[in-house]
């Protein structure tokens, strides 16, 4: 038996333009040197475009094959695309790391049931700001940007108490906050 504890997933949500991966880029590269942290990019069934959002990109057959093999951590889908973790995660965790991943709160509580350890960190945004990014991004018509700032995103279990981190300011504060955050789970 190990005298090492477990690991800590670190599930980051929030609803689209808040900076998730902006922040979870910086803070990848602020905690490079920390070998405490793992830093999981995941898999998305849509061709990747490192400018908009930091996946690997996965071909439905392949995403549908890793599934049948048991070879995702977690998945989901959510706007018309297959979402998943690498089964690497489990590693990392055994290993004793604190493990941050971008995720929608819709895997939460699927999250929470495999990985009683894991911790939410909730990033949020102005919602001028927010559109500002998302038409930056031109995935979408400003009618469906309109329509997905509209849209309230699935709710949280009521046991789920996340850190909260307002990503309304310079990218510098932002990630400031969220390195802050993760040392401190890491300290715990």
């Amino acid at each position: 038996m190990s005298d090492r504890p477990p690991g800590v997933l670190v599930l980051v949500i929030g609803p689209s333009g808040v900076g998730k991966d902006t922040l979870i880029t910086g803070a990848r590269q602020a905690l490079d040197a920390d070998k405490r942290f793992s830093f999981v990019r995941r898999l998305v069934t849509r061709p990747t475009d490192l400018d908009l959002e930091d996946h690997l990109s996965i071909e439905p057959e392949e995403f549908a094959e890793a599934l049948a093999g048991d070879r995702l951590a977690l998945h989901w889908e959510a706007h018309g695309l297959n979402y998943a973790l690498p089964i690497g995660v489990d590693t990392d965790l055994a290993l004793g790391r604190i493990v941050v991943a971008n995720v929608s709160r819709h895997v939460v509580p699927t999250a929470m049931a495999k990985y009683p350890t894991c911790r939410v960190v909730m990033i949020t945004a102005e919602i001028s700001l927010r559109a500002e990014r998302l038409s930056k991004r031109g995935r979408e018509s400003r009618d469906q940007i309109t329509a997905r700032l509209a849209r309230e995103g699935a709710a949280l279990p009521a046991d789920v108490s996340p850190v909260v981190i307002d990503n309304s300011s310079s990218v510098g504060i932002g990630v400031t906050a969220f390195v802050m955050a993760l040392r401190k789970l890491a300290d715990e």
